[in-house]
């Protein structure tokens, strides 16, 4: 099963090739056919010019740039409607998520026959290092909000790291969100449209260079726009979008 891995990228020419160098060396002693496909979301600096470097020393690699509009929910869904493979995983371009914890994702996708495996930094056996002290205390009440309204037990649903099949991204569109309120419209869509996922704990890693992409205070009623779109589909819709078994 081929595994696809989509990275959205903006002005990250200091983080990419190190991103892409990991990744190689995580999936160099694995046999898992693989590509990874970067997502250039219009950027300014020179990550155009690194990825065309990277590109002739990495077969796997391959990249578009979207040219609008742009934004990370439109990024990653730029990358959802062109990867090749039979499963696909959204990455962030500065290194905070874990190539080997991506591995681990894939295999326990195959030894459950799951539909989407998600991560989680907040149970047993994750793990977070340089995360900031007041992003977590918002991350922890969104997620735990999140829990409440969507009656279920997961707790990491704003955790952007996924791995779905083809046939649950296909099934889980159209998708609405521009920005990060992606992240979560995607596993909540799986979930509540029957789609079978297993959750596994997964590694946290601050960015080394340059700036987060996500700035809290635009999303809040982002999130919560989705949020309460999925709410009224899972108790409104009468399963019209369920998963046809």
């Amino acid at each position: 099963m081929k595994l696809s891995i989509v990275i959205p990228a903006y002005n990250e020419e200091e983080s990419i090739t190190e991103t892409i160098e990991k990744i190689e060396e995580a999936f160099k002693n694995v046999k898992i056919d693989h590509e990874i496909f970067v997502v250039n979301d219009n950027s300014k600096d020179n990550t155009i010019k690194v990825l065309e470097g990277l590109s002739k020393q990495y077969p796997s690699l391959r990249y578009e740039t979207n040219m609008g509009p742009n934004g990370f929910g439109f990024a990653v869904r730029f990358g959802l409607e062109r990867y090749s493979g039979d499963c696909v995983a959204v990455m962030m371009a500065d290194l905070s998520d874990s190539p080997y914890d991506l591995i681990k994702f894939y295999t326990t996708m195959l030894e459950g026959n799951y539909d989407c495996v998600f991560g989680s930094r907040f149970m047993k056996g994750g793990k977070l290092i340089d995360y900031p002290w007041l992003k977590k205390i918002i991350n922890r009440i969104a997620n735990r909000i999140i829990q409440i309204v969507m009656r279920i037990k997961y707790n990491d649903t704003t955790n952007a790291f996924k791995l779905y099949k083809r046939h649950t991204i296909d099934g889980i569109k159209p998708f609405l969100s521009p920005h990060f309120n992606l992240t979560i419209e995607l596993p909540l869509k799986a979930i509540i449209r029957g789609y079978s996922y297993a959750v596994v704990p997964n590694s946290w890693t601050n960015r080394k260079y340059g700036e987060s992409k996500l700035k809290m205070r635009e999303m809040g009623s982002r999130y919560f726009f989705i949020l309460m779109y999925c709410f009224i589909e899972k108790y409104f819709s009468r399963g019209d979008f369920n998963k046809k078994w």
